[in-house]
């Protein structure tokens, strides 16, 4: 046989050269919206968890007044996928009209699939795979059926077992409910019964006074729910939950989980909920090309991990190294989002972490305002965006069953207004439009604190804006964010325009 000669090469490694960092993408968020939370077989219990998701979508992507088909990959949370169908991310983007060339990703992290969807579409955006992707969360915990379980039938019967608790609310590891964490962790950090009754009271009152302030009058988006045949749809526009308590019962209510020296009731708990959010995200370079306006910069995100039976302090175990990595001082936090899965959940993140109480939940949470899990971790981050003041900075963290959690810090864009410059009121519509006829008339008290622009949806440099709101108009813009359509919404407007002017008076 010939010989054969093997040559060899020598690569000198040390000659290569290595990026010592990452460079990566800003990530802004251009719409955050979210449905009214129902209440467990409540107003919207008649719509599927994709249904709902799809009015979120929707509602996002004419809120920041972009063509769909710039929405490149969708990520949604959903939890309790029992009955929902195949692909439910899938489902709600088609549902909601987007093209069929979007990728979608549906993502189950249990109560932080909605922020954990967030995190990854930041994630694409950071690295250049994409640039806008939407996501949020969506669950509809009315319509999780029961399982019978698949074989024989035995004689003597069956056992249901209810999807809600079974995939959403059973610890696995110790075979016993979500609940029962809470307690450990109420007896480890020594919180009684009265420190989470006290809390939930607190919650409920925030979110009472929340709505009379209409602190959430620019997330909440109205859900159409079909009635009875002949008749036109209801428009469901409110939470729901937050009325649904009577404070004289509170202290009489039994515990749950734990019948002897308990302290989580039905009173100090979250409710089970129906809703959906979505947030849409890019980069400053293409809001600009959109002519889209960034509301919030993400400037970071962290997961973290402890002990299954110790999930409820598992965002203390991320926030810290989230602060860390985002040069942040806590007391520098203006508002903090603690989800609210148990009273007991917030006191002790509170008490681990040592932060202000009086920055956590300000507007009350998920025991006075529902917690569908697989949107709340969206929902949190979706309300920082619009109550966060120009500048400040704020975190959302909730916690997940088996021991995990999300936090994402963001921070609220400043204006862009000049010293004397008045906001831009831009107006939607077409010709002939009487309901637009009509907003005019309501505007004319506040002629004086805007200067207005209409935009004729019907021409044919205008044909984004017609695919977007044909069926919409009036959509009125105030400095290029979403304020209301169909009607005008007076209040929000007023709201909006004293905010603009109050931030403009702290500039000068």
């Amino acid at each position: 046989m010939a010989s054969q000669r093997v040559t060899t090469k020598i690569f000198n490694i040390s000659s290569r050269s290595y990026s010592s960092k990452p460079s990566l993408n800003e990530v802004v968020i251009i719409a955050a919206n979210r449905t009214p939370m129902g209440s467990f077989m409540g107003s919207i219990s008649s719509l599927s968890a994709t249904q709902l998701g799809s009015i979120a979508i929707k509602g996002a992507i004419e809120r920041a007044g972009i063509p769909k088909e710039e929405i490149k990959e969708v990520f949604m949370g959903n939890v309790c996928q029992g009955g929902v169908g195949q692909a439910p991310a899938r489902q709600a983007t088609l549902f909601a009209g987007l093209p069929t060339t979007t990728i979608c990703t549906t993502i189950n992290k249990v109560c932080a699939s909605g922020m954990k969807s967030i995190m990854f579409a930041a994630q694409s955006i950071q690295a250049g795979h994409q640039n806008v992707c939407l996501a949020g969360g969506m669950e509809s915990m009315s319509n999780v059926p029961y399982y019978l379980k698949r074989g024989a039938t035995p004689y003597g019967g069956v056992k249901l077992i209810d999807g809600i608790v079974f995939d959403g609310l059973t610890d696995v590891y110790n075979k016993f409910h979500m609940g029962n964490c809470g307690e450990n962790t109420a007896k480890k950090l020594g919180i009684t019964r009265q420190d989470q009754d006290d809390f939930a009271m607190s919650s409920y009152k925030k979110s009472e006074e929340a709505y009379k302030i209409n602190a959430f009058a620019d997330e909440l988006l109205p859900v159409p729910v079909p009635q009875k045949r002949g008749q036109p749809d209801k428009m469901f526009e409110a939470d729901e939950e937050y009325k649904r308590i009577d404070f004289s019962k509170f202290s009489k209510l039994a515990t749950v989980f734990q019948r002897e020296n308990g302290t989580v009731t039905a009173g100090n708990a979250s409710t089970l909920n129906d809703g959906a959010c979505a947030l849409i995200m890019t980069t400053p370079e293409h809001a600009q090309r959109l002519n889209a306006k960034p509301l919030a910069r993400i400037v970071g995100f962290q997961d973290s991990a402890t002990e299954p039976i110790d999930f409820p302090i598992a965002p203390a175990k991320g926030i810290p190294t989230l602060l860390q990595k985002a040069g942040v001082n806590k007391d520098d936090v203006a508002m903090w989002e603690i989800n609210e899965a148990f009273s007991v959940v917030v006191l002790a993140n509170q008490k681990v972490l040592d932060i202000d109480p009086s920055k956590v939940n300000i507007h009350g949470g998920a025991v006075s305002l529902g917690h569908p899990i697989g949107m709340s971790g969206a929902r949190i981050v979706a309300h920082l965006v619009h109550a966060l003041k120009p500048g400040q900075k704020g975190v959302a963290s909730i916690c997940n069953g088996g021991g995990g959690a999300s936090s994402i810090m963001i921070e609220k864009l400043e204006e862009t207004l000049g010293k004397d410059e008045k906001p831009k009121l831009t107006l939607y519509t077409r010709d002939p439009c009487p309901l637009c006829d009509e907003l005019k008339m309501q505007l004319q008290p506040y002629w004086d604190r805007f200067n207005f622009e209409t935009v004729d949806i019907s021409k044919k440099e205008n044909v984004r804006y017609l695919r977007l709101y044909r069926y919409e108009i009036p959509v009125v813009f105030l400095n290029g964010q979403f304020l209301c359509k169909h009607r005008l919404n007076e209040e929000l407007l007023v709201k909006s325009l004293n905010d603009i002017e109050k931030y403009r008076g702290m500039q000068q």
